[in-house]
């Protein structure tokens, strides 16, 4: 087949897509397949027409790859593609939207309300410890965790580096101490549970992509119910926001209050393909190589009606 990859971009997560698209590129070529390898910049779909390709293997993190934007743009040019369409993109790429989408079905979300940036320089949101983060950015992009001993000030000092001084809304939510812990979904089945453990600080952007900074622990050792709880709710937060492909779940674990302190963070549509991911990591724990793991994703794509969405 004659597949583009689309990677790069120029969302804050652009490094880490170029790293998914390359090895990406690079296991569909050792598959067989002839690839276009496409940087997306503001002529995405003038190329995207001229490679005419079969499928479109999105390896695009953020904005606007993974918010519907692209996808919106690939369903008006009638190409098909990998991983969730527009509906369940703008959704789940949306932290607020995920929960108002999920919450109602059962499952388990730290609260939270949106504030405004400037307000946190006046008052804390929330009690301390909370979270501050961006409502639509991924990989950890942005969040900040107040605490009472933490040096940005009380209340926040304007000055002090932090997300408030890139977005003018941020997400506030209270912190739940515990364990990291996620999981993936292909299709209707989840791989298994890994807990990540930082060397130092907490599991942020730089402990995610920056090798030998974070333990990845597969199988994660937790009781066997918050296993199955894991599993079961990154399932049924795929099924429900109608994810198409691979999807992986994050979670935080309250260790001292059993499975009553898990709580579902955020959903991954559009999860990394780096040599550190975890989603291929599972995937190859459970026997499946990173190729093979490429070419499902492919199949997958082919074996779904465009524009196919159950989001609830």
């Amino acid at each position: 087949m004659h597949i583009a990859v689309l990677m790069g971009g120029w969302s804050a997560e652009r490094e880490v897509s170029l790293s998914s698209g390359a090895g990406v590129a690079d296991a569909l070529e050792g598959l067989g397949h002839r690839v276009t390898r496409i940087d997306m910049g503001r002529d995405v779909a003038q190329r995207l027409a001229a490679a005419a390709p079969d499928l479109v293997f999105n390896a695009l993190h953020g904005t606007p790859g993974e918010d519907g934007s692209v996808q919106g743009m690939m369903d008006l040019m009638g190409l098909r593609y990998t991983h969730s369409g527009l509906a369940t993109s703008v959704i789940a790429i949306d932290k607020v939207l995920t929960k108002q989408t999920l919450v109602p079905h059962g499952l388990p979300m730290p609260g939270g309300r949106i504030v405004k940036s400037a307000e946190v320089h006046e008052r804390d949101p929330l009690p301390r410890p909370y979270v501050l983060k961006p409502v639509n950015e991924g990989s950890s992009v942005g969040v900040a965790i107040v605490t009472e001993e933490g040096n940005y000030g009380n209340p926040i000092a304007a000055d002090v580096k932090g997300p408030w001084q890139e977005f003018g809304e941020l997400l506030a939510e209270p912190y739940i101490r515990g364990r990291e812990l996620t999981t993936a979904v292909l299709g209707d089945r989840a791989l298994g549970v890994t807990e990540l453990r930082p060397k130092s600080g907490w599991y942020d952007y730089d402990a995610k992509y920056t090798d030998g900074m974070t333990q990845h622990i597969f199988p994660a050792q937790i009781p066997d119910e918050v296993a199955d709880a894991c599993k079961a709710l990154a399932v049924e937060a795929h099924r429900i926001l109608g994810c198409r492909g691979a999807s992986r779940s994050d979670f935080r674990w309250d260790d001292s209050q059993g499975v009553d302190g898990l709580f579902l963070l955020e959903v991954n549509t559009q999860p990394g393909m780096t040599p550190l991911s975890l989603v291929p990591e599972q995937a190859q724990h459970t026997g499946m190589s990173y190729a093979e793991l490429v070419q499902w994703i492919v199949d997958e794509a082919l074996n779904t009606p465009a524009g196919h969405e159950v989001a609830q």
